[in-house]
């Protein structure tokens, strides 16, 4: 007697908050979610006295500018990256106009789609830029502000990761673990296959010669809501009272999850029109063989930790020589005295 060693889908999970009406999905609520975690675990820390600097304390109307500021700037450049990097084909290169158009067309029968397409990478980067302009304009040490936006962000990045499961996108490659999922919008493969056919067997999927089936996939943004989204954040968090200097959360928030990313993204289905940058790019995405395959991905997020360690090596250095300036104007104000 066969074993059933998958997960169907839920089928009452829609992308849609209420059927039919698109323009309310819960991918679009769980970037509010996002936001107003993250402001949250913001306030905490400013509360702890995280954002104070010597003669100057920082106010709630600082802590909320500030994080909309990089929340705006990381929203914009998610959706740019996404565009450009994402999309081979050019489209938005010739038609940059329709980054953040939110229909499928321009003129009559439009459908509204909202902004599909984010790329995690790409939001790093607008929202680096967004605090540095924000720091820079109000004259706050912007290691020291990152470090407590640093803590804030993965928890907030869990809710996106959700909301990629509610829509069924961004799933992983197939397995016949027993919490892999078929998930409805996942391709479907002919049964008359052999691979197919026993792949279906050894799971326990009941089925008709020649059907077309969907076959089981590792639930890929739930690994990466837990480990890069909650994991990372329960590190950061213990670690915030204790950091050496200013920078060091924010390191090691990049190098944290460009591991934790570059070890899912082997679960993780890349890009069908991207497939694999380094290794055997002829290789099926679906079933990634080898370890030496790498997507996309992956390289930016080897770029990541290599960002976070030069971030940290410079940040180091840096305190140690800030530290050794004001000693030596302090010793120079006591002999003063004397």
């Amino acid at each position: 007697m066969s074993t059933f060693l998958y997960v169907n889908y839920p089928s009452w999970i829609h992308p849609e908050i209420i059927p039919g009406l698109g323009f309310l999905r819960w991918y679009g609520l769980m970037y509010v979610f996002a936001f107003g975690f993250a402001y949250w675990i913001l306030s905490k820390q400013h509360k702890e006295g995280a954002l104070d600097s010597t003669g100057y304390k920082a106010t709630s109307d600082d802590v909320l500018s500030f994080i909309a500021t990089g929340f705006i700037f990381l929203l914009i450049g998610a959706r740019i990256f996404a565009c450009i990097v994402y999309n081979p084909d050019g489209k938005y290169l010739k038609a940059p106009w329709l980054i953040f158009w939110p229909f499928d067309k321009i003129g009559k029968g439009m459908k509204f789609t909202g902004l599909a397409g984010m790329s995690y990478h790409g939001g790093v980067i607008g929202g680096i830029i967004g605090m540095s302009i924000w720091c820079w304009k109000h004259k706050k040490p912007l290691l020291k502000w990152s470090d407590v936006m640093a803590v804030a962000v993965p928890c907030g990045y869990t809710f996106g990761r959700i909301g990629n499961f509610m829509n069924g996108e961004l799933y992983g490659r197939l397995t016949t673990m027993p919490w892999g999922m078929t998930f409805p919008t996942a391709p479907k493969y002919s049964t008359s296959i052999s691979w197919v056919k026993d792949f279906a067997t050894s799971v326990g999927m009941k089925f008709t010669e020649g059907e077309m089936v969907t076959l089981p996939r590792h639930p890929s943004q739930l690994y990466e809501a837990f480990f890069e989204g909650i994991v990372l954040f329960l590190i950061l968090w213990f670690l915030r009272k204790k950091k050496p200097f200013n920078g060091f959360i924010t390191s090691l928030y990049l190098i944290g999850y460009g591991l934790f990313r570059f070890v899912i993204e082997y679960f993780r289905m890349p890009d069908e029109d991207m497939g694999f940058k380094l290794g055997n790019k002829a290789a099926d995405i679906n079933n990634n063989v080898s370890l030496l395959n790498i997507s996309t991905g992956q390289i930016l997020c080897f770029i990541m930790i290599i960002g976070g360690i030069a971030l940290m090596i410079f940040s180091s250095i840096y305190s140690k020589k800030h530290h050794k300036e004001v000693n030596t104007i302090n010793k120079k104000n006591i002999k003063k005295n004397k």
